[in-house]
């Protein structure tokens, strides 16, 4: 069973060929006027599936590059209502079966873009396009299980008698931006700690003035693009490897990915300094209504003062404080040690297997396959954790 499906993955019939080339295009060839349209009315933000920011990621960043596309299209006209970037899963896993993965588009987010005026036909339209590209299921990692763009694509399958598969999934930090920052810090700090802090920031003060910056225009967010990535390199990450300016093809993609969301002010860094000192930077994404908290870059010469911390807290008063946000998602991982105590919203990120036929006994196999392969990747991340003690 597995080699047919290995054959069906990589040699598919003749006849199909064309139908399969259309249904599956490469990510640059999506008109990105229409690609910005959609994201306008999309059923439920992803700052990381902007077209400036996923055409960058796709152009350059390190194992991430040219990714393809589900694009699906009105009946009656050429709008586009849905997008899905992908991959094949033998380039996301080396697992050899016919199914597309959702295309990593650097922040942990891969929710696609759904129209919210024709979210049923969208989705349906986009498992349609799947169906005809080859694939016997669609794998969503990073995705929001209870969001609405995850909710219109069950509701197309419910039709077809089909029902998605949660592989795996965790709880993640978010922040309710309607509230009043001062008291939502309060609540979720706890008297002991906010005194903490606050005694933490008096003894930053002795370094300097301590300011909080926001660059949002063009010629502001460059230079302080260029801080944040210092920042980055000079602490754990760098030391790692793993800092973006470490690798010319992440360092490019952000480079531009950044300057062209501020374009469209969708995107701006926040900087903490202390004097002329810069000691935290993050970068944000915003998208409709929410904001996403990419990154963070702190110097660790001052790290007895919890600058990653210090710099959390003024992004959170700062989002409260903005009427056009009304919530926020850290994007970062379960249980994360930082961002967890601060945003005490919750909500459920997993990765989804798809099926696109009734009955198919290659999708099990995929779904075996996926299993077998988070079980491993699930023992190697206890080691590391041991290793790490």
């Amino acid at each position: 069973m597995v080699d047919i499906a290995h054959e069906a993955a990589i040699n598919p019939a003749t006849a199909r060929d064309a139908a399969a080339a259309r249904a599956l295009v490469p990510l640059i060839s999506i008109d990105p006027g229409q690609w910005r349209a959609l994201a306008q009315r999309a059923i439920e933000p992803n700052g990381y599936y902007l077209p400036a920011w996923e055409l960058a990621v796709s152009a350059t960043a390190r194992g991430r590059t040219d990714a393809s596309a589900l694009a699906a299209s009105d009946g009656s006209s050429s709008r586009l209502i849905g997008l899905m970037p992908v991959i094949p899963l033998w380039r996301a896993c080396r697992i050899p079966l016919p199914a597309l993965v959702s295309a990593h588009p650097y922040g942990t987010l891969c929710s696609p873009l759904i129209d919210r005026d024709a979210p049923i036909e969208a989705a349906t339209r986009l498992l349609q396009q799947a169906r005809t590209a080859g694939a016997h299921a669609l794998v969503l990692n990073d995705v929001a299980v209870d969001g609405a763009a995850m909710n219109a694509l069950s509701q197309a399958l419910d039709r077809d008698g089909l029902k998605p598969r949660v592989l795996s999934s965790y709880i993640r930090a978010s922040l309710d931006a309607t509230r009043d920052g001062e008291t939502l810090l309060r609540e979720a700090l706890g008297a002991r700690r906010v005194k903490e802090l606050r005694r933490q920031r008096h003894r930053l003060e002795e370094h300097g003035p301590v300011l909080f910056e926001v660059a949002r225009r063009p010629e502001e967010i460059r230079p302080a693009l260029e801080t944040f990535l210092q920042l980055e390199a000079s602490g754990w990450k760098g030391k790692r490897g793993t800092a973006l300016i470490q690798h010319a093809g992440d360092a490019t993609f952000i480079r531009r990915a950044v300057p062209a969301l501020a374009e469209t002010a969708q995107c701006e860094i926040v900087t903490l300094r202390t004097g002329t000192t810069p000691v935290a930077a993050g970068i944000v994404l915003r998208h409709q209504d929410r904001a996403f908290f990419f990154k963070l870059g702190i110097d660790e010469n001052f790290a007895k003062y919890s600058p990653g911390v210090q710099l959390t807290l003024e992004l959170t008063r700062h989002l409260c404080a903005d009427p056009a946000i009304a919530s926020a998602d850290s994007t970062a991982s379960a249980d994360h040690p930082m961002i967890n105590p601060i945003w005490r919203g919750r909500f459920a990120i997993g990765d989804v297997l798809i099926p696109l036929r009734r009955k198919d006994p290659v999708v099990g196999l995929i779904h075996a396959a996926l299993s077998g392969l988070n079980v491993v990747h699930e023992a190697a991340r206890r080691v590391v954790h041991r290793l790490r003690k």
